[in-house]
């Protein structure tokens, strides 16, 4: 969602399986540091083998000294165990896939510059790589993305080249001349130019295949399936694949925007086109963003996720049926009113598994064909689901407050439709470092919010907790701002590092979030500072009145994107706050529609161009109540936001200083719209920390720090 990317999820109380193992010395354990979190591995989706016996998945370890990232590739027994690394390599490893045979890995790999995809064998007997690994793809323009033909005979990848090149050839040349050029000024003609943190420089994502059986009398050279002026797919933050082969590797299926200006548009489309190349068939038929194809493993159906209306990124997504011989669809879920997430057809292509968002968690839902409602199968906070070709075992990754994800999974051997299943864990990569730290349990809380609606929030008490005590409060509000807060961890926004230094921190989960029912979510546009704020000021109320130990004298706000926004709005409308966090904030809604790259989502939150609704622009945009700024406010942007563009917090952070309210300013000139660099992380945490502190324990307690 636009500017739901700062949205950040924690935890329910009850949540088990991938939390840290019980300890009778809990009284030793000690606070969660910034470093402990930056110790943590971070682990993959799972890429079950054929076979069902192992579970390969990549992981992310963090150098916070040299401000590095690396992937490696790992794997693990499918029944659970100690997971080990599977390739030796200091190389940039990620994405691994296995042929349909298992005896056979493919992934991306930065043993090359630009990326390629690397193969090597592999041995079930032992779980182990086979030989020497090579290398598959040899693009000047780089690949990444692949994907197995069901058949085995062909990898689908993906590749950013110019749509005019005729070759990989020419797709170099331009690339150098550009490099080499003494003239950095670019041309625009159109709509997008830049997105998310880049120009675009006039390249498409296209969808490529290479035939893995190759040999010198048919070359191992590269196809383009999806050429022309369109990405193939669509830009996108990570999750499910948006293309897909059918099982008799004759057709792939993919996702495309076509739409003449893509700037306003979600009309992602759903498309067919022969694994020998040809002319593209649609088959969506929605005015909204149809994405992530999946054929059924009997090839008789094509499953995808739907939103119905046009320009709204945050409707709905319904899991739309294609049968293929008759060219019909219906929409599985339009009876059930939550959105489908991750999901995966089990082997005998009866039943569709998926995650979706349900307050506060994200459980597994089963959907047999011949039923119109799902069920629900495990209730947690899941996603990346993925079958094991014997169908007996699902795979998922699982978060929580207390942990980051780790693989699990759920036997199915003996499951039912209707029926519940209790899940196993299958790692255990991070359970030696998180059983030294004490993680508080989140504490979910129910009240009265606008118009009389139930609104759901969260609490987390600090460390060694003491009911007889006053705490200060960090008062976090989520972006999206079709986003929510939940059994979820992360790394940017994560509530037990901002309760791991003495604070209480709450989080409402607002009119206009995710998993409580699409008019919920849907009551938000329009009406930015209006219901949403009434939920949060409404539940900072009841929490004050409900936990003693909340010193209502002591509270900050802070939130990020639509958080940020909000954060503003509290700003010009309210007192009740010691200092304030304002992270890539909407400061003037007017200037936000005219500077951002996705103008679909201004202009379904705010019905229209300015131009044609000024009114609901100014009703409001924070800017115009800057006569009542008093609090202390901390503004944070980065210079390659181009979501919220970096002019947002420099209109912010000069008022401020010109109304003499205190305030200070962290600008990244190397960060997007999320703060991602290691050493750049540390530094939001302690500035943001130390902001917080100085407002809300007083110069003497922040200086023991």
């Amino acid at each position: 969602m636009h500017w739901k990317i700062l949205t950040a999820s924690f935890a329910l109380a009850g949540s088990l399986l991938a939390q840290p193992a019980p300890s009778t010395a809990t009284a030793a354990k000690r606070p969660f540091t910034f470093e402990d979190m930056m110790k943590l591995k971070r682990v993959g989706a799972p890429v079950p083998s054929p076979d069902g016996k192992w579970v390969v998945f990549d992981a992310v370890d963090v150098d916070l000294e040299a401000n590095t990232k690396t992937s490696h590739l790992w794997i693990v027994a499918a029944a659970g165990g100690e997971a080990r690394r599977l390739n030796q390599t200091p190389n940039q490893e990620e994405r691994p896939r296995f042929s349909p045979d298992g005896k056979r890995l493919i992934w991306t790999s930065k043993a090359t510059d630009p990326t390629q995809i690397w193969m090597s064998n592999f041995t079930p007997e032992s779980g182990g790589l086979d030989g020497q690994p090579h290398q598959v793809t040899n693009l000047s323009t780089g690949a990444d993305g692949a994907i197995w033909s069901p058949d085995g005979k062909n990898i689908v990848f993906l590749s950013s080249v110019y749509p005019d090149a005729k070759d990989d050839a020419e797709n170099k040349q331009r690339d150098e001349d550009l490099s080499k050029s003494k003239v950095k000024a670019k041309i625009f003609t159109k709509l997008l130019y830049r997105h998310w943190t880049s120009y675009t420089e006039f390249k498409r994502n296209h969808l490529f295949v290479v035939n893995v059986e190759a040999d010198a009398s048919q070359p191992n050279v590269a196809r383009d399936l999806t050429p022309g002026d369109h990405d193939v797919p669509p830009f996108n933050l990570g999750g499910q694949d948006m293309y897909s082969v059918s099982p008799d590797g004759q057709e792939l299926a993919y996702t495309s925007n076509i739409d003449e200006v893509e700037a306003t548009s979600t009309n992602n489309e759903i498309f067919l086109v022969p694994m020998s190349g040809g002319t593209p068939k649609k088959i969506s038929t929605s005015p909204g963003n149809d994405n992530t194809p999946v054929y059924s493993p009997d090839g008789k159906h094509i499953a995808w996720r739907s939103m119905a209306r046009a320009g709204f990124e945050a409707d709905k997504q319904s899991l739309i049926i294609y049968q293929r011989d008759l060219g019909q669809m219906r929409n599985a879920t339009a009876n059930w009113d939550r959105s489908v997430g991750s999901f995966a057809w089990t082997p005998d292509s009866k039943t569709v598994f998926f995650s979706a968002e349900d307050h506060g968690e994200s459980p597994i839902w089963a959907l047999p064909l011949d039923t119109k409602q799902p069920n629900e199968v495990t209730r947690l906070h899941a996603d990346d689901v993925a079958f094991a070709a014997d169908g007996k075992s699902l795979f998922f990754s699982r978060v929580s407050i207390a942990s980051p994800s780790e693989i699990a999974r759920l036997d199915l051997s003996s499951w039912k439709n209707g029926s519940k299943v209790d899940p196993a864990a299958v790692t255990h990569i991070n359970e030696a470092l998180l059983s030294q730290i004490d993680l508080p349990a989140m504490e979910p809380f129910t009240f009265k919010g606008a118009n009389n609606d139930d609104v759901q929030g969260f609490l987390i008490k600090p460390p060694g907790f003491d009911s007889s005590k006053k705490y200060p409060l960090k008062f976090l509000i989520h972006g999206g701002p079709q986003g929510a807060w939940g059994d979820s961890w992360s790394y940017r926004w994560n509530g037990e590092l901002f309760a791991a230094n003495g604070y209480v921190v709450v989080m409402i989960n607002f009119h206009g979030s995710t998993g409580y029912g699409q008019k919920f979510t849907d009551a938000i546009s329009g009406d930015w500072g209006g219901k949403p704020y009434e939920d949060l000021m409404k539940g900072l109320d009841y929490v004050e009145k409900t936990y003693p130990f909340i010193d209502k004298t002591r509270e900050a706000a802070l939130g990020a994107s639509y958080g940020g926004y909000m954060a503003n709005w509290v700003l010009g409308h309210t007192d009740r706050f010691k200092c304030i966090v304002s992270h890539d904030g909407v400061f003037n809604i007017e200037s936000a529609y005219g500077t951002t790259e996705e103008l679909w989502f201004t202009e379904w939150e705010f019905k229209g161009p300015p131009w044609k609704n000024r009114e609901l622009y100014r009703k409001f945009s924070p800017h115009l109540f800057a006569e009542k700024f008093k609090t202390p406010t901390l503004v944070v942007h980065g210079q390659l936001d181009f979501r919220l563009d970096v002019s947002e917090g420099f209109q912010l952070f000069t008022t401020l200083q010109r109304l003499k309210v205190p305030s200070k300013m962290l600008y990244f000139p190397d960060e997007g719209h999320w703060v991602l660099k290691p050493q750049n992380s540390r530094l939001w945490w302690k500035t943001v920390n130390d902001w917080v502190d100085q407002w809300t324990k007083g110069p003497s307690q922040s200086a023991k720090k």
